[in-house]
């Protein structure tokens, strides 16, 4: 499996709070069948994100950790104004690696009238949006049909791993279960922040998606979806998001 969210760098964000903790995620992820594993800390108002700084850590934690998993750099991105002119200007600052996926994450508060245009403009500069959690987004829970809109754009979908299982209680895990009915997750990630509450792991949600979805579908969100991402190729499991029902 492959976890492309994970705040598992140390006193970089409100992640993990030391290398300690940071070799114990990696630990645990390694326990629970994770071989890869993206470092996504925060670029937002309150954390800066200096990608050589950062870099230099993730190369200190390879060297902790040793080769399993194996780590590389991301951001978890998020969409204000400001940053948006950033990215556009240089997106390989904020995306995957050498990739053209950029993890976007959105407002608990508000979310811009413009925010289709937007993803237009990241796809004009060759970006490819990776939405977090809409499933834990409160404007998003009352409107999920604009990610499904979204995914109609081009837009990639990931669901918190601890979200399925029930872990952020029940209308998040009915959330993200009316998002998986509708074909319009495409990865599963841990979001993970420290040892305790938010653990890097993602084996109990492949099994609960795999009795919803299916063996393959759990499988490509988990595995082949995320292993794209991180060698930036298409999305081998990307179908057309199902438009049934209402909210």
């Amino acid at each position: 499996m492959i976890d492309i969210h994970c705040h598992i760098l140390p006193q970089v964000d409100d992640g993990s709070k030391s290398w300690d903790m940071s070799l114990e995620m990696c630990r645990m992820a390694a326990d629970d069948g994770i071989e890869h594993i993206v470092a996504t800390p925060h670029a937002n108002e309150r954390f800066e994100y200096n990608r050589q700084h950062l870099a230099s850590n993730l190369e200190y934690l390879r060297v902790l950790a040793g080769q399993t998993p194996q780590l590389i750099l991301g951001c978890d991105f998020h969409l204000s104004y400001d940053n948006l002119r950033e990215v556009l200007v240089s997106p390989g600052r904020f995306t995957i690696e050498d990739t053209h996926y950029l993890l976007v994450e959105l407002s608990n508060y508000s979310i811009p009238t413009q925010i289709n245009d937007y993803f237009t403009k990241m796809a004009d500069v060759g970006i490819i949006p990776v939405i977090t959690h809409p499933e834990r987004n409160p404007i998003l829970q009352e409107t999920q049909q604009r990610v499904l809109q979204w995914v109609d754009q081009g837009c990639v979908v990931q669901v918190t791993a601890s979200a399925v299982t029930g872990g952020w209680g029940q209308k998040v895990a009915r959330a993200a279960e009316w998002l998986l009915e509708r074909d319009a997750v495409h990865v599963l990630a841990s979001d993970a922040h420290d040892t305790k509450h938010r653990v890097p792991a993602l084996s109990a949600a492949r099994e609960k998606v795999a009795k919803l979805c299916g063996h393959e579908v759990a499988q490509a969100l988990v595995d082949d979806n995320p292993r794209a991402v991180i060698s930036d190729k298409p999305l081998p499991y990307f179908p057309n998001p199902v438009m049934k029902g209402k909210q």
